[in-house]
């Protein structure tokens, strides 16, 4: 929103589609052409939400949406405007404290972000203007002026890199701060600007970049520049994010490049990926909204009782105009209508205390301050990142505690994402470790392609080739020299595990990947010769073609095409008497958990190459669809390729990954594991975390089992149909909880893949299919867990929202590690991010971050759990204690002839809330362990029984407000009984209706706090001092209150009322009978428990007097 709103304000701001032309350093290209200087955003970084100016009509708009902030203030408007019983300041003062307390808050987090802006906004850059450094501010530079960056130092906008320090042009790079992957990623400038190293140079270029319009994705980019010369016609050469030099990266072993801007401020890609993740709101908030409506409603049931009884007593003229208290005129002649409607308000306004404005300030402050606890857990710390948990959002805490679906990934996940290599097949013969060893089946499978020893030793050596030659890694070298020695070590670094892998795995066999250098990549054979093969072009991996593919070409002038990929991708793209050779090997690794690769080769002509050469560079310089015009051009090249054989990586499980899917499975959970892995080796991980147990029947919707029918479709809805039989059979509809069925039945496991779930989703709807969907829903739903294999980020989001929209809205969680998982995370109610080895990309888009998947169980069963326990606890208590607080008030009314007289003085009723009975339940709410944290964690069944918003449903709330109601009840009419007797004082002086309110309030304040110390069974020196502090505070103020004579108060109506009040003995004692009768239901019930509690001699599974929680026959439900 805010950058819409900076935007608009920028001159010349461009719609997003189209072109944009740059002009390198501002210059005109053309000395005859007249240059118009173009208008683009400046280069300030606005992420905050307010101004000074702006401030405070916008947080109070804000603060004002919400429904009790909203209803407060037309209740301290209607107070200001009718004459009302009670001051304004009654409800004037929480609502200024409610709204200050936020505003401050909102406030503080708003100045930080306009102090992290100025950081950046003034940080010093250099610009090259008129061949010399200029120092200017960051804020200052604009769209096309050259910017010289130093090591280290991080890019101020993007820029295209124009030239480096080094002789060909390239620098090196590291996107941590925007993606998490701390590995160097290497950047080129084009060939013609590669040699402008100077400022003088630099400064003399001519050229225009066209390019495509800002847009948020860090790894895309499409555009070409022009260079001009005076002799020569422009030269146009492409641009791709290989030349793209983001904001927020940091320039690494390379002393200096030279850029020209051309996205700044919140056009630059990190600026637009500040788009804000759309507002999760928890069950817990929701169930807040619902008793709202709930009070309200009862409100103006009593004011409509109140307003209605007031004129059936006043229908007797006696009782409508006694003798003390005469009408004036203008009150017999006003209109009967608008009075009874004043009246109404004025009720409304006497009773507006039982909708609880405070309990959102302290539901605020709650979650905020225990996210700090997941923060400093120190069981969440991870020595081998140094890192702990993080919490990114605070609003979803008791979330965690209402899971019921898990969907993770798996590489990164449930796995280390920590590659081995472990073996290789080379046309049917398998090769681990060192030695080679031949596979018998292999050889029987058909005739070798090769005879002799001779040949066999080539095919070695080109898939060893390639292995080394198609990748993206870079090299580091500790040892600069001209060459390879002995001496020097090489480090591989890529943002893929798999590749390093692959490079090393090769290195072992005896070929080393050594590094590109002047364009050429070099490779170190076993012979110790370097052997250089110029790479012409590369097409990267993309989780939709499952491939990349390099073309080389070598010494000798040949040029080759090597492909690697999923086996799926590789296939079908080769000479089909290959596979059979390679396939058995492929799908025993798979088998065994390893993650496998094919690899192939291609020779291509000198025309062809030529042909395919201009294909790809006409699609390099295109500015639209560029990148789908060069998989076109290789997706024609990619054909009758020679498959030379596989690889097989392995991925090992995290630590304590089996026992946290158990221990989720226990508790409740589905688990579903979504992965871009073959069915195979996805399958074996299942296996082996757990997933699917050794008994579990697995349901397979599959490639390979629908293509058994030569109609896909009637065989999916055959097998679909013979599931759903199947498990409504081992589940009948009447079973209500189907968490203990799983324990009772058979359990069932289904895997489906990509392209099965995408014929279900996208069912025709003239195949009479229209119902696959909710066919597969009802499966789903049955099955302990699901393994969902071959699956695009953007299918991973679907399976999230097709869950999410099932029949009693299920809460999900989804825990990821890669970018791929962004989109599943930002979908589901609660995103967890790993902080793995793919990046940071999952962790900055979650609401919580873990470094390891183990921490997901502690999470969930520990933090989970009492988060939502305390939380529910303080809704419930918030109401009752404000309808113990308001009920009285209303049964006053029925013995004051509803003449809308007070109760409670007006400090009371202010106070209450504020300061009376807040810190007592905040204090409970931040600390209470009402089982014990290991209880928790090792018994993970006792989540089942918070589950579904258990302690916030319809019986729960039932029995807080039939407590409150008896409580308050208690409070008014034993004190109404007590003052039955005309004098209390022994002096025979009798008491008034003050007197008589502030008992009922004194009995009420400690039943209420003595209320929440019986809930208490986890006791520190912080619950000690607010609940018996918050006692004396109230007795102090009292007498204190009512001690002094205050000359800004019309009338001194509580002038020695407390402490004359105490100086009766009738008085404690009444006091302190009320307090055991209206706690005595408490009492009780913890005198039951108990004993029940003895009798079981189980006390850790037993819950303490919240009769929220589910009553669970034999245990567990």
């Amino acid at each position: 929103m805010f950058r819409r709103s900076f935007n608009r304000f920028c001159a010349g701001e461009e719609k997003r589609v189209g072109t944009r032309t740059v002009f390198v350093g501002n210059h005109p290209v053309s000395e005859t052409e007249a240059y118009i200087a173009q208008k683009f955003c400046d280069n300030r970084i606005v992420s905050s939400k307010y101004t000074l100016w702006n401030f405070l009509p916008k947080n109070l708009f804000e603060q004002f949406r919400r429904i009790a902030n909203f209803y407060f203030l037309i209740i301290f408007l209607v107070q200001v405007t009718v004459d009302t019983p009670t001051s304004p300041i009654t409800s004037g003062l929480p609502l200024f404290f409610v709204i200050t307390v936020t505003a401050i808050k909102q406030g503080y987090e708003d100045w930080l972000r306009h102090r992290a802006d100025n950081e950046v906004n003034k940080s010093t850059v250099y610009i090259i203007e008129n061949a010399k450094r200029v120092k200017k501010e960051s804020e200052k530079i604009k769209v096309g002026d050259i910017v010289e960056v130093q090591a280290d130092e991080t890019f101020p906008c993007d820029l295209i890199l124009l030239s480096s320090c080094t002789v060909d042009g390239t620098c090196y790079v590291t996107t941590a701060s925007l993606d998490g992957e701390s590995n160097c990623k290497t950047h080129y400038a084009v060939r013609d600007t590669i040699e402008l190293r100077t400022v003088e140079s630099i400064d003399n270029l001519r050229a225009a970049i066209e390019c495509e319009q800002p847009q948020p994705d860090l790894y895309k980019f499409v555009g070409r520049i022009s260079i001009y010369s005076n002799s020569l016609e422009a030269v146009a050469r492409s641009l791709g994010p290989e030349n793209l030099l983001l904001k927020g990266a940091t320039l690494k072993n390379t002393k200096k490049i030279y850029g020209v801007a051309v996205y700044t401020g919140m056009e630059t890609k990190m600026a637009l990926n500040y788009q804000g993740k759309s507002q999760k709101r928890s069950a817990v908030e929701k169930s807040i909204n619902a008793f709202l409506i709930v009070y309200l409603f009862i409100l103006l049931t009593k004011a409509a009782i109140c307003t209605t009884l007031k004129y059936v007593w006043q229908s007797n003229p006696y009782n409508d105009e006694p003798w003390y208290n005469q009408k004036t005129q203008k009150e017999r002649e006003t209109w009967k209508v608008l009075k009874m409607f004043t009246d109404f308000l004025s009720f409304m306004v006497l009773f507006n205390f039982i909708i609880p404005v405070s309990m959102y300030v302290t539901v605020e402050m709650q979650k905020f301050l225990g996210s700090f606890f997941i923060s400093w857990d120190n069981d969440f710390y991870d020595e081998e990142i140094n890192e702990g948990a993080l919490v990114n959002t605070s609003d979803l805490n008791e979330e965690l505690g209402q899971v019921d679906y898990v969907f993770t990934d798996k590489t990164g996940t449930l796995t280390e994402n920590s590659m081995e290599f472990i073996e290789c097949c080379i046309d049917g013969h398998k090769y681990k470790g060192v030695a080679q060893e031949t596979d018998g089946l292999s050889q029987t499978d058909g005739p070798l392609p090769y005879l002799d020893r001779a040949d066999k030793q080539n095919r070695e050596e080109l898939f060893l080739r390639a292995l080394c030659l198609c990748h993206t890694v870079e090299v580091k070298t500790n040892d600069t020299v001209d060459g390879v020695t002995e001496s020097a070590e090489l480090t591989y670094m890529s943002s893929s595990p798999d590749e390093i892998a692959l490079v090393k795995g090769a290195k072992k066999y005896g070929f080393t990947f050594v590094g590109v250098q002047n364009g050429c990549m070099r490779v170190e054979n076993q012979r110790k010769e370097i052997e250089e093969y110029e790479l012409l072009h590369t097409l990267n991996f993309d989780s939709v073609r499952r491939r990349m593919s390099v073309i080389v070409k070598t010494q000798s002038g040949d040029i080759l095409l090597f492909c690697k990929g999923a086996d799926s991708a590789v296939f079908p793209r080769v000479q089909n008497h290959e596979i059979e050779l390679i396939k058995v090997h492929v799908e025993r690794n798979a088998m065994e958990g390893y993650r496998t690769l094919c690899v192939a080769f291609k020779e291509i002509a000198p025309d062809d190459y030529e042909r395919v050469n201009r294909q790809l560079i006409e699609a390099k310089m295109a500015l639209q669809d560029r990148e789908e015009k060069m998989e076109k051009v290789f997706d024609e090249i990619e054909t009758d390729m020679h498959l030379i054989g596989a690889t097989a990586v392995e991925d090992k499980l995290q630590d304590q990954a089996a026992e946290t899917i158990e221990a989720l499975h226990a508790a409740g959970l589905k688990v579903w594991v979504l992965t871009g892995d073959k069915m195979e080796t996805a399958k074996s991980t299942c296996y082996a975390c757990r997933l699917f147990q050794t008994n579990t029947e697995l349901l397979e919707l599959t490639t390979k089992t629908i293509e058994e029918s030569e109609r896909k479709e009637d065989r999916l809805h055959e097998l679909l149909t013979e599931y759903r039989k199947k498990l409504l059979r081992e589940f009948p509809k009447s079973t209500r909880s189907l968490k203990k069925a799983w324990t009772e039945h058979q359990e069932y496991g289904l895997i489906i893949d990509g392209s099965t779930l995408s014929l279900i989703l996208n069912s025709s709807q003239d195949s009479g299919s229209n119902n696959y969907k909710s066919i597969f829903l009802q499966i789903c739903m049955k099955c302990t867990a699901v393994l969902c294999c071959r699956m695009a980020p953007l299918q991973k989001a679907q399976i999230v929202r097709m869950v999410k929209n099932l029949k009693g809205s299920p809460i999900t969680l989804s825990i990821g590690d890669g970018a791929n998982d962004v989109s599943m995370i930002l979908e589901s109610h609660v995103g967890i991010g790993i902080k793995g080895k793919e990046g940071r990309q999952a962790s900055r888009n979650s609401d919580y971050s873990v470094p390891k998947f183990k921490h997901l169980k502690k999470l969930l069963l520990v933090h989970g759990h009492l988060y939502y326990v305390r939380i529910a606890h303080l809704v419930q208590y918030f109401f009752y204690k404000n309808l113990c607080f308001i009920l009285p008030q209303f049964l006053y009314q029925f013995f004051c002839g509803f003449s809308q007289q007070p109760l409670y003085d007006a400090a009371y009723l202010t106070m209450y809330n504020i300061c009376f009975t807040s810190l007592p339940i905040l204090a409970y709410s931040l600390l209470e362990q009402h089982i014990n944290i290991d209880t928790l964690t090792s018994d993970p069944r006792l989540y089942m029984k918070i589950s579904g918003n258990a302690m916030l449903q319809l019986g729960p709330f039932l029995y807080w407000t039939f407590l409150a109601a008896f409580e308050g009840t208690v409070f008014f009419f034993g004190t109404y009984f007590l003052f039955q007797t005309t004098s209390l004082d022994e002096n025979g002086k009798v008491y008034g209706n003050w007197t008589f309110g502030t008992v009922i309030f004194t009995v009420l304040v400690f039943t209420v706090t003595l209320k929440l110390a019986l809930d208490t069974r986890f006791w520190t020196w912080i619950n000690h001092f607010v609940i018996w502090g918050s006692l004396a505070f109230y007795v102090f103020f009292s007498f204190f209150w009512g001690g002094i004579i205050w000359p800004f108060l019309k009338q001194q109506r509580m002038y020695f009322i407390f402490a004359q009040m105490l100086s009766s003995v009738s008085i404690w004692l009444a006091i302190i009978l009320l307090i055991f009768i209206s706690l005595s239901p408490e009492i009780l019930l913890i005198v039951l428990k108990s004993v029940r509690r003895r009798s079981a001699r189980n006390p850790n599974l037993e819950l303490p007097m919240l009769l929220s929680y589910k009553h669970i026959d034999s245990g567990y439900r």
